[in-house]
């Protein structure tokens, strides 16, 4: 970690101008998923970076800017964390596309879930993921919430040692349904951190 870098490091919530570079490191954060989901609802002409820009700048779906944190150094956005208080869903899984049930089925209700959090590639292994943690975690105590949870695939290893250094550990897992724009197979953990 470097910590004068870090320390330079601004983290602040994030602009509603900001939806392309939101969707950008949505797309890092997960790892196909977000093509998956854009290219689904998207117009066929339409490209599906500006469909993710559009949907991150709504404001009435947790999916928004405003539940964005973005970590900037010296006027470029590093990475940015984008995570809410995960509520069930009123959805019938008969009703949830086959792709994403294995997601949906390790909703972790009654916590703060990191959506999506990432960081730019030649940013990495400055400490911004793990600011970006602890900023998660004082949103959690910040609104009373018991566990912080979080999903990511078993194959990304980098990934998954950060959350286990970061007091995070595995509750359940699914096997992910393959399909051409997600990047990894096998399963998908879904992690936990109990807030003290």
């Amino acid at each position: 970690m470097n910590q004068k870098l870090i320390d330079q490091t601004i983290f602040r919530p994030a602009r509603k101008d900001e939806g392309r570079k939101i969707a950008e490191l949505f797309s890092i954060a997960s790892d196909g998923v977000a093509e998956y989901i854009w290219t689904t609802y998207a117009e066929p002409s339409q490209d599906i970076f500006e469909f993710g820009a559009a949907r991150y700048s709504e404001e009435d779906t947790p999916f928004s800017y405003i539940n964005s944190v973005m970590a900037e150094l010296n006027g470029e956005v590093l990475g940015m964390l984008l995570a809410f208080p995960m509520q069930e869903s009123e959805i019938e899984e008969s009703e949830i596309d086959p792709v994403l049930l294995p997601y949906t089925k390790l909703e972790q209700y009654g916590s703060y879930y990191i959506c999506a959090m990432a960081v730019f590639d030649e940013f990495r292994g400055m400490g911004t993921g793990t600011k970006l943690l602890e900023i998660a975690e004082r949103q959690a105590i910040e609104r009373e919430l018991p566990q912080l949870s979080l999903l990511v695939f078993e194959q990304n290893e980098g990934a998954v040692r950060l959350y286990e250094q970061n007091g995070f550990y595995e509750t359940k897992r699914e096997q992910v349904v393959p399909h051409e724009l997600i990047h990894y197979t096998g399963d998908v953990l879904l992690m936990v951190k109990d807030i003290d």
